[in-house]
């Protein structure tokens, strides 16, 4: 029989389920058994979410319900709301909410909100690699919403970190879900920030359940692959044959936002793509079109971006003030240089917002070499570095003990036995290999993009091949004493007088081989494309000359091999991950194809491999 009490209950029952899709939390108990049974009918389309939560029961078995996680929470005790009290005016939330961000999606929708209630928003973050220094930058900003009123979530998306080309692997997720928490609750302390405030969620405790797959499986029936892949490009690893979990990452970054219960989503400007894909698709599916918040990127120490396979581009939380001081030491700061300057842009991103607290940025010289010198805001330091009025070795200085100041409360959190445990049960070390008597252990062989001999060349000669009417003979200089032979499968494509004197790039270290009678001593790397047939070599960054190396940015640098060996397939193993993108951009995995002189690019044949 039902209880009358439950009904009086259906619109805080709604008002609760905005944000959760069980009664107590992400997961079903037999609290949410209890309800269902006591409600007299079916709630009303004016109920919303409490009509979702309804339906998503009515899909289980009556054994299922009673097998859920028993609890002795009543209904009466999760209505009771406390909300505290936020005396800032709208303007004052506003100018709190978009402080420091570089593009804000559905402002409008933002403004009428906050004008009746504040902000539902959540930042969700992959548990893969070990976070690093940048992820201030999103603390810094969850601290803003937070003093604006807004009900902040943070979602441990371990189901996302999975599913991107299984950069978490599965026996690893709930550990490094567990070290992600802690990581993210020792710097929102390292920054005074309160975390009872704010909700934390696993993405496991409620995209299993049968109504996100369910959702899942509709999204898919709409969204094309060409969407799918589209809006994952900036954020998914890329490779020329991705797998299909890359692909459905974006649409269960979505549907969090539904299924979460917010208004606004917050993350980086690389998450744009799939902020607009959310924003196409979540109405096909009769979900609101949320609002979208972006933080600008932290370029790395090297000048490039802040990648986690450059150990030298970025600051780990957990980096010792010895670690600190040689990163610094190597970083890339030339005198002057306002542009490509990895240690400028910490002082702008993360130690101006972040670590400064009110203070001033302070950097402390002798008298001799000119005083301590003092900067009221970042556009003041970097004039007065680009005037070469600070010395790259004082500005390294004050970074060095601004960060050592950010991070020395965090390095204290993890000085616990438990948490060391964690750390390295989460990041085990690699297994090293097992020596045996008499024997040295065997090497393993490291498949790297370094190990390319990719080179700027010019076409000095060129003529069609003798015995083969497809083929050209060219005669290229790649910056040594004498042009390479190289026969390139081009007639069909690039008329002769326009080989001629051509800039190509040309991979140097194949295996000589004979084609056709004529021994060719590289390949000129093209865009191809089998459907329709096209192919078209790739272009140099103005100012090339002969001899110039390629290299793929972001990824470890070394000494290429002399000559590949054709029997490991490095070649092989590696090509197969090059390709340009839709924008024309030659890349590895995402990563771009470059020079000292900038990009490596393709004019027409886009999105094809690299052949």
């Amino acid at each position: 029989m039902a209880d009358p009490s439950v009904d009086s209950l259906t619109h805080q029952l709604d008002n609760l389920l905005l944000d959760q899709a069980f009664l107590t939390g992400f997961t079903p108990s037999s609290l949410d058994a209890e309800v269902l049974t006591n409600l007299s009918s079916q709630p009303s389309p004016s109920l919303p979410n409490l009509l979702r939560w309804y339906n998503h029961l009515k899909t289980y078995k009556q054994p299922e319900l009673k097998s859920f996680a028993k609890t002795d929470t009543k209904v009466t005790d999760i209505v009771k709301m406390v909300v505290a009290e936020n005396t800032l005016s709208v303007e004052e939330k506003k100018t709190l909410i978009n402080r420091n961000l570089q593009e804000v999606l559905g402002e409008d929708r933002i403004d009428e909100i906050i004008k009746t209630r504040d902000l539902k928003i959540y930042w969700g973050t992959a548990t893969t690699g070990k976070p690093h220094i940048a992820y201030f930058v999103p603390m810094s900003k969850i601290a803003d919403f937070l003093a604006a009123g807004c009900e902040v979530t943070i979602l441990m998306a371990d189901l996302h970190a999975y599913l991107d080309n299984m950069k978490a692997p599965w026996e690893l997720l709930k550990l490094r879900t567990e070290y992600y928490e802690h990581v993210i609750k020792a710097m929102l302390c390292s920054i005074g920030v309160s975390v009872e405030k704010l909700r934390f969620v696993k993405g496991t405790d409620f995209q299993l359940s049968k109504e996100y797959t369910l959702d899942v499986y509709r999204l898919s029936s709409i969204v094309t692959e060409h969407d799918a892949r589209k809006a994952g490009a900036e954020v998914v690893k890329q490779v020329s044959h991705p797998l299909l979990s890359g692909l459905l990452y974006p649409g269960l970054q979505a549907l969090d936002e539904q299924y979460l219960g917010v208004d606004a989503q917050f993350g980086g400007v690389d998450q744009r793509k799939i902020f607009t894909y959310a924003e196409k698709y979540l109405p096909n599916l009769g979900y609101a079109k949320r609002a979208h918040l972006m933080n600008p990127m932290v370029p790395g120490l090297t000048g490039s971006k802040m990648s986690s396979s450059e150990a030298d581009s970025k600051i780990d939380l957990l980096d010792s003030a010895s670690d600190i001081k040689k990163k610094l030491k190597k970083a890339f700061c030339e005198p002057g240089n306002i542009t490509d300057n990895g240690v400028l842009s910490f002082c702008k991103y993360v130690i101006y917002p972040v670590a400064l607290r009110g203070e001033k940025f302070t950097i402390n010289r002798p008298e001799e070499h000119g005083g301590d010198a003092i900067f009221d805001t970042f556009d003041d330091l970097e004039q007065s570095f680009a005037k070469e009025e600070i010395h790259p070795g004082d500005l390294k200085s004050a970074v060095e003990k601004y960060l050592n100041g950010l991070l020395d409360p965090v390095r204290k959190i993890f000085e616990s036995p438990e948490l060391k445990k964690l750390s390295l049960a989460a990041y085990p070390p690699p297994v090293k290999a097992k020596v045996v008597k008499g024997n040295k252990p065997a090497e393993v062989e490291e498949v790297a993009t370094y190990r390319l001999d990719i080179r700027i060349g010019k076409v000095v000669e060129v003529s069609r091949h003798p015995d083969a009417e497809k083929l050209y003979v060219e005669k290229i200089d790649v910056g040594e004493p004498s042009p390479r032979t190289i026969v390139s499968g081009l007639v069909d494509f690039v008329p002769e007088e326009k080989m001629l004197n051509r800039m190509v790039v040309v991979l140097c270290n194949l295996k000589p081989a004979k084609m056709r009678g004529v021994e060719s001593k590289g390949m000129v790397l093209c865009s191809s494309r089998e459907e329709p047939k096209e192919v078209e070599p790739l272009a140099v960054p103005e100012g090339s000359v002969p001899g110039d190396r390629v290299t793929v940015e972001g990824e470890k640098e070394g000494v290429p091999d002399e000559v590949l060996n054709p029997k490991k397939k490095v070649w092989e193993k590696l090509s197969v991950d090059l390709m340009t993108n839709s924008d024309g951009f030659a890349q590895w995995q995402g990563n771009n194809l470059i020079t000292g002189k900038g990009k490596i690019t393709c004019a027409s044949v886009k999105g094809a491999p690299i052949r």
